[in-house]
């Protein structure tokens, strides 16, 4: 579903790359993690897969559709739950999800499967007629994920989705991005929580630097200890 063929980007006044050489995919049934210390270069290749970041070094295909050839194709397979809650505030939570909708193409049936059951499922049914300005961090993060979700994309893309989650809430979404990638749709997220990567996902994703220093498939090495490997890679930064 998602394929980044030798992908590089450096930002116009930078020396170095914030990524470089990087290639990996994720295929329908899977979740997969991406992992790496602050400034690894894990936004920038998020940033560059959902067409915010353009790039001309390497490929990124989303569906079969490159991203550079047919940006609306691709983009149109994505949903995307963004690191800092990035939303209309004046709009109710109902109106943003119905908004993010009508963007996408999705049916009324859709629409009406997230502000009924995914909103009861996220405990945000009560408040979808509050005007978003209103709502906590935690609620912001959650009508982020339900306008990720309202067209039913093939590949759910999430940046650091448990930050200011309850642990019960963190708990439900964890569940939630396994169930949707068991429903044949591919499912990418970037996080420091490593305990909940290791008990979610199916392959990580390791970036240092800008660079790919690794990529662990979980199912095959269940027992593969990421904290431990972690702390190892970061001993290197220190010392470099």
């Amino acid at each position: 579903m998602l394929e980044v063929v030798d992908f590089s980007k450096k930002y116009s006044k930078n020396q170095y790359y914030s990524a470089l050489h990087i290639n990996f995919t994720v295929s329908a049934g899977e979740v997969v993690g991406l992992v790496g210390s602050n400034g690894a270069g894990k936004s920038t290749i998020i940033k560059s897969i959902i067409g915010v970041l353009p790039f001309s070094e390497g490929a990124i295909k989303v569906g079969g559709f490159d991203l550079n050839e047919n940006p609306e194709q691709a983009k149109r397979l994505i949903g995307y739950v963004p690191d800092d809650h990035s939303v209309y505030e004046k709009l109710t939570g109902k109106e943003y999800v119905n908004y993010i909708g009508s963007l996408y193409g999705a049916t009324e049936q859709q629409k009406r499967y997230v502000v009924e059951e995914l909103a009861e499922k996220f405990d945000i049914k009560k408040s979808l007629n509050v005007q978003i300005a209103n709502y906590s961090h935690g609620m912001r993060q959650k009508i982020c994920i339900l306008g990720a979700l309202v067209h039913n994309p093939k590949l759910w893309i999430l940046d650091e989705p448990m930050v200011g989650l309850d642990p019960q809430t963190m708990a439900l979404l964890c569940e939630f991005i396994r169930g949707y990638a068991d429903n044949e749709h591919a499912v990418l997220f970037s996080s420091h929580n490593l305990d909940v990567v290791q008990k979610t996902c199916d392959k990580v994703v390791f970036i240092k630097k800008g660079e790919l220093i690794n990529i662990i498939d979980l199912k095959q090495e269940p027992d593969f200890d990421l904290d431990k490997y972690f702390m190892e890679v970061n001993e290197v930064n220190k010392n470099a």
